[in-house]
């Protein structure tokens, strides 16, 4: 398959988890569905590696604005605490799941969540993102950074997770690394993002799992 695509920095990959992991699906937009394991989404670039029937398969690279979504999908029992090496000890089991990709060069990353306020979720995150020269933090940003008013949480870690409610400037709050109970402040969608100011020279991911 020989696909060239241009570039579009505003793609939320949003990926449910309904309930082991099995296979991912990605889904482009020309209505093609390919099965196998997402490897990397790097620099506007997704890597896919596509299982078919016999067992042979191939890597597949595609542009972020060919592709909807991507959904991992898990069958049988799950426990939500079972190899995940990022999870709040208190957090309740039977919680509904879903798994966002953050790129660290998109402002705000669709989670595809409605909250309530008053609701509490928990957040599990992983991954790295390369926010400018030698500079490449997990989610808990860069720590004791100097203020700046031109990131949207000015006085916490630079390139940290973050979000927010609700598609306007209103509620941010910050997630980092953080496991525990966050108690949602307000109504409306969930939204997941990196606490920067520039983002173009931005690269890398985080892998976040919201439990809701």
């Amino acid at each position: 398959m020989n696909l060239t695509y241009r570039w579009v920095t505003r793609l939320a990959i949003v990926v449910a988890l309904p309930m082991g992991l099995n296979a991912d699906t990605l889904y482009l937009r020309n209505g093609q569905r390919v099965e196998g394991e997402l490897v990397s989404i790097r620099n506007g670039t997704i890597e896919f590696d596509e299982r078919r029937g016999s067992g042979n398969g191939r890597t597949l690279r595609f542009d972020r604005d060919e592709v909807v979504r991507v959904e991992f999908e898990r069958r049988g029992g799950y426990d939500n605490n079972n190899n995940n090496n990022n999870t709040g000890g208190g957090r309740p089991s039977g919680m509904r799941e879903r798994q966002v990709i953050v790129s660290g060069d998109v402002g705000w990353n669709d989670a595809g969540i409605e909250v309530r306020a008053g609701q509490t979720v928990y957040f599990a995150a992983t991954g790295q993102v390369r926010w400018g020269k030698d500079r490449h933090d997990g989610p808990a940003g860069e720590r004791n950074s100097p203020p700046n008013n031109a990131r949207p949480m000015p006085n916490h870690n630079a390139a940290a997770l973050i979000g927010k409610i609700g598609t306007g400037s209103g509620d941010h709050f910050l997630i980092g690394d953080e496991s525990g109970a966050f108690r949602m402040r307000s109504s409306g969608r969930l939204y997941l993002g990196v606490n920067d100011d520039f983002l173009e020279d931005n690269s890398g991911n985080f892998k976040v799992v919201v439990y809701y």
